[in-house]
């Protein structure tokens, strides 16, 4: 029954920034899949993927695939931090 138990989804003041210039249909799209992250951070599904992103420890971070956006996020416990959401062309340049 644990599988049951739901991830509380927190979004950082920088997600929001960037959520908030995205058009309605965007905007509609992300917030289905951030509420799929209640349920389960970790597994892929139909039309996105989530990765564990190489070379982060303590904390890991993930970042979920929906279409051309990647949001990253960290798992704290039942806690999933959503810090950021990038297009496929900026990169990851910024974990650096």
């Amino acid at each position: 029954m644990s599988s049951s138990r739901k991830f509380e989804v927190l979004v950082s003041e920088t997600f929001l920034k960037e959520f908030k210039s995205l058009n309605e249909k965007t905007r509609s799209v992300i917030k289905k899949h951030l509420k799929e992250l209640e349920n389960n951070s970790f597994e892929k599904r139909a039309k996105t993927d989530i990765k564990k992103l190489k070379g982060f420890k303590n904390p890991e971070f993930y970042r979920l695939r929906v279409g051309k956006f990647r949001i990253i996020y960290v798992i704290d416990g039942r806690k999933v931090k959503v810090t950021d959401i990038i297009t496929r062309g900026k990169g990851y340049k910024w974990l650096d």
